[in-house]
């Protein structure tokens, strides 16, 4: 196969300019890949890893150019990306297919720079490859500076967003389209030097770049969708929290009408008795009266009030539905943990467990419904146990039960008030059992309270 003029005396000459253009378009990728993916390791072992591996693919990649010049020219490229794909795959912490799809993004704006490079040089410069090797560099510098002023922080974003909705058949779909997209571009089908050429490069570029653009911007808007929905659960939440201080709040009032309208009896009972002189009737009526008020004092099932309040709340909604509780709270009055975040997963778990249980009634009477929650420290950690009652059949997504099996609210609430601690949490079915274990750290700060 002829190649021109210009591109052929851009592809020879000494190794040392060889080994410059290799250095440059290696330093690119792992410059850019290193931009938009998570490392596996600090910042300083990276760095080294990167530099050795270099190092090395640099001085086989020269060793080959001069001993057989025509095979490098048009393998080293090929070759040298491959080993790059595999030990890039093994210094980032991301999901595997987000790793290729990183790789897949990276490798397109390898094609921007080096396609770019050649091209400038051969059209406007006969070839030169200082033009090359400067419009690289240049290149490179505004891709790095454009990716970190711009779009750095959206592409993290983005990055969590495909790692929890992308299914994995669209992600292959997708990786092998940006692939051949590229490859096309690095390996363009007519070598004339034609505008025809030209058009059908910018048209390749132009096609690759959309496909990019418009899976960024489908899986944003379906990360920025399942958030709303989040938070719709959590305002959901919100409001039935609401309802059940509000339940606690009027019970309260109640309790206190009953109070002032019995003392009233009380008294007018207690000075009929001291009037008649009937002293050994009197110190009996107190010691009913007495027995009466500690039988209606309110269980007290932990020392933290809101937690108390809450568990409170559901358990009684939990016995009027005729379900069977058991509590095992072991929790001090304060905790370093905010009240909030505790009685938002304790609120949404109940609840679910409570959701749990009555759609087990709806299917059959005969299986008996219970509710155990246990939640105790130890150490630093705080524990939570809950399993109750749940339908044999039971879909999970990622390792979280669906949405309609829990009522359509809470599982994410919990997820993500837990990953502020640094929880570890899991869900399952056992046989008609539904478990949730849940272990977060106690700020270290504030052990001792």
């Amino acid at each position: 196969m002829k190649k021109k003029k210009g591109e052929s005396r851009m592809l020879g000459g000494p190794v040392y300019i060889a080994l410059l253009r290799f250095a440059l378009s290696l330093a690119g990728v792992i410059i850019l890949f290193s931009i938009i993916s998570e490392a596996r390791f600090g910042r300083k072992k990276t760095a080294v890893c990167y530099f050795c591996f270099s190092v090395v693919l640099l001085l086989f990649a020269c060793v080959w150019y001069v001993i057989d010049w025509e095979s490098c020219v048009r393998m080293v490229a090929f070759s040298m990306y491959i080993c790059f794909i595999l030990f890039a795959l093994c210094m980032s912490s991301d999901p595997l297919f987000l790793r290729i799809y990183k790789l897949a993004l990276t490798f397109y704006l390898l094609a921007v720079f080096l396609i770019g490079g050649i091209e400038v040089a051969i059209l406007f410069f006969n070839g030169n490859v200082w033009v090359d090797i400067i419009t690289r560099s240049l290149l490179i510098i505004l891709m790095v500076i454009f990716i970190e002023k711009k779009i750095k922080s959206s592409i993290r974003e983005f990055s969590y967003y495909v790692e929890n909705e992308l299914d994995r058949f669209s992600a292959a779909v997708m990786v092998i389209s940006i692939l051949f997209g590229i490859g096309f571009i690095l390996n363009p089908s007519i070598k004339e030097q034609t505008p025809f050429r030209i058009f059908q490069i910018l048209m390749n570029f132009f096609l690759t770049g959309s496909l990019q653009f418009l899976i960024y911007r489908l899986y944003l808007h379906i990360g920025k969708e399942k958030e709303y929905q989040e938070e719709n659960q959590l305002m959901q939440m919100n409001h039935r929290l609401l309802e059940r201080n509000m339940e606690l709040m009027e019970e309260a009032a109640e309790a206190g009408k009953r109070i002032r309208h019995d003392v009233r009896h009380h008294n007018m009972v207690i000075a009929e008795y001291a009037c008649r002189g009937q002293y050994k009737e009197l110190m009996q009526y107190l010691e009913e009266y007495k027995e009466g008020i500690s039988g209606g004092v309110p269980e007290v099932i932990c020392a933290n009030t809101a937690v108390n309040n809450i568990l409170s709340a559901y358990t009684r909604r939990a016995k009027e539905e005729q379900i069977k509780v058991t509590l095992e709270v072991e929790l001090d009055k304060v905790l370093a943990i905010p009240n909030i975040d505790l009685v938002t997963i304790l609120a949404n778990a109940y609840e679910n467990a409570i959701y749990g249980c009555m759609e087990v009634k709806k299917q059959t009477k005969d299986r008996e419904c219970f509710i155990y929650l246990m939640i105790k420290r130890k150490n630093n950690k705080l524990v939570i146990y809950c399993s109750n009652t749940c339908r044999m059949e039971t879909e999970f997504k990622n390792g979280q039960p669906k949405p309609e099996f829990t009522g359509g609210i809470g599982v994410s609430s919990i997820i993500k008030t837990a990953e502020n601690f640094d929880g570890e949490y899991d869900f399952k079915n056992n046989n008609g059992v539904f478990v949730f274990r849940l272990i977060m750290n106690i700020p270290a700060s504030q052990e001792n309270l």
